[in-house]
């Protein structure tokens, strides 16, 4: 049975799919660079968060990166979604195994 989550994730999914003219080995493509894009995103909003940067001082909040993570989730989810229609089953298998192999 689909979670909740994930049957947002793949009404997203299709919802992306209906706007998308790109062919769909394209689209696999893309949707799993967004990924390193949205990953990118993260890493600014530390630095902005730490003020590392000092032409920008501190441009961002810690509440920044927690957003900017869930993006993160949120694009591995449909870029998963997308190269594979049982996602949820895919991700609740691949935690199971790092969960058994860590926590036991």
């Amino acid at each position: 049975m689909e979670s909740a989550t994930w049957g947002t994730i793949n009404a997203l999914v299709q919802w992306l799919d209906r706007n998308d003219a790109n062919p769909p080995d394209v689209v696999r493509l893309l949707r799993v660079l967004k990924v390193q894009e949205e990953t990118g995103e993260v890493a600014e909003a530390v630095h902005g968060a730490m003020g590392s940067n000092p032409r920008k001082g501190a441009s961002h909040t810690w509440t920044d990166v927690e957003k900017e993570l869930c993006d993160v989730i949120l694009t591995a989810m449909v870029a998963l979604a997308t190269l594979n229609p049982d996602a949820d089953k895919v991700f609740r298998d691949h935690l199971d195994h790092v969960a058994t192999r860590s926590l036991n």
